[in-house]
């Protein structure tokens, strides 16, 4: 008889972002006379920039002509999306990446999960404490974190290093040594930053103990003060000891469209063993590539018209997250993020557990946010809001939060 993965077993319910959308769902269908407003999902809800929509347009109508059709992308991703990448994400930058260093997907969630599948089961792996819940659940689905304790919210094989208001939410250097680890900056869940120092202390530390930094960047766009590194590229020996994911969907809106990216330095290695040829084989084994077409829409976010239409979209979200801040602030809560990032963490009020407040809020003022909680055992007490919505949502969730 056929057997499943046990790993898969281990986890402990649902999904978090799953559990939010079902229990919002519920709300709605039992209160069909109320307007809900999400703040929950960090989804974007500005429509593609027309720079994006054009290219997207050209590259269907080469599509439908026998002369520019294409098949099967190349294994990297298409050479003109890479070069764009290469030059503007980190020549511009002072960093040297190569285009062939640079891997395109359809996303950094799946490349954020994929991407363990290159290391041996017996790595240990170290995350931010509250985190994007994936690092965890792909590796607890590979067989890699332990066993949980559904006391302390914790896996028995995981380094969990606390981001907490003592710390301003960044993580410290932890004691045990891990082999891989995991840091994502601005920060999901709690729009906290390193600046340019702090990060180099990882780099020099992971050069220095033999780990890998998988660092997720997907958030970069929305950085806003000096000193605070886009990338970890930036940082003097990365290249020996850093993989870099980013992602479309939150800076360009591909959330729908789907695409991303995975930089893998050629002198990464675990010993002779390059990190960039197993990753190579991989995607090539397991992986047919982004649609040209998408490709295409994100050549256009380097554009000169892409460039100016996609800096008003940031702008557009790091308003709503001013005018989220603000209010909560007016109201009298304790609230972090919301600078350098399009998430505003904030402390629940009165003592109640993060769930106890997300159904607060549904109840009495029909607003969606995420649960701290579900990030990870430092998250509970606090609560996520994104700044993702229309204006007209942000500002009556507000007005609605600041009346209860």
């Amino acid at each position: 008889m056929f057997k499943v993965n046990d790993n898969y077993l281990k986890l402990p319910g649902s999904y978090l972002f799953s559990t939010v959308g079902k229990k919002s769902r519920a709300y709605q269908a039992a209160n069909p006379e109320k307007q809900v407003i999400s703040l929950g999902i960090g989804d974007v809800t500005q429509p593609l920039a027309p720079a994006i929509i054009e290219a997207l347009h050209r590259a269907v109508d080469e599509m439908g002509d026998a002369k520019t059709f294409r098949g099967y992308a190349p294994d990297l991703g298409y050479e003109f999306l890479r070069n764009a990448i290469a030059k503007n994400d980190y020549a511009d930058r002072g960093c040297r990446i190569e285009a062939d260093e640079i891997f395109v997907s359809d996303g950094a969630k799946c490349d954020s999960s994929n991407i363990q599948e290159i290391f041996g089961l017996d790595n240990k792996i170290a995350v931010c404490d509250p985190v994007y819940p994936v690092y965890v659940d792909s590796n607890v689905m590979a067989g890699r974190t332990g066993t949980y304790d559904a006391a302390t919210g914790m896996w028995s094989d995981v380094i969990y290093m606390p981001c907490t208001a003592d710390n301003g939410f960044a993580p410290e250097l932890p004691e045990k040594t891990p082999d891989l680890i995991y840091l994502c900056f601005p920060n999901n869940p709690t729009g906290a930053t390193v600046t340019k120092a702090q990060l180099q202390e990882w780099v020099d530390y992971a050069n220095k103990v033999g780990a890998v930094i998988i660092y997720d960047a997907a958030y970069e766009a929305y950085i806003s003060e000096e000193n605070v590194p886009h990338s970890i590229y930036e940082c003097e020996g990365a290249r020996t000891c850093a993989i870099e994911l980013k992602s479309f969907s939150k800076n360009a809106g591909f959330t729908g469209t789907r695409l991303g990216y995975t930089v893998i330095p050629k002198e990464l290695k675990s010993a002779d063993v390059s990190l960039h040829a197993l990753w190579a084989r991989r995607h090539g084994t397991k992986y047919n590539g982004a649609p040209y077409i998408v490709q295409r829409a994100g050549e256009a976010v380097y554009s000169p018209e892409g460039k100016a239409q996609l800096k008003e979209q940031v702008k557009y979200y790091m308003d709503n997250a001013k005018i989220i801040l603000e209010g909560l602030k007016e109201a009298g809560y304790c609230v972090s993020g919301g600078v350098n990032a399009p998430y505003i963490w904030l402390k629940t009020p009165e003592k109640m557990t993060s769930w106890e407040f997300f159904d607060y809020l549904l109840e009495n003022a029909n607003v969606v946010g995420t649960p701290g909680s579900g990030f990870g055992p430092s998250g509970e007490g606090y609560f996520r809001l994104t700044a993702f919505g229309s204006r007209e949502n942000t500002i009556a969730a507000v007005e609605r939060i600041k009346r209860i």
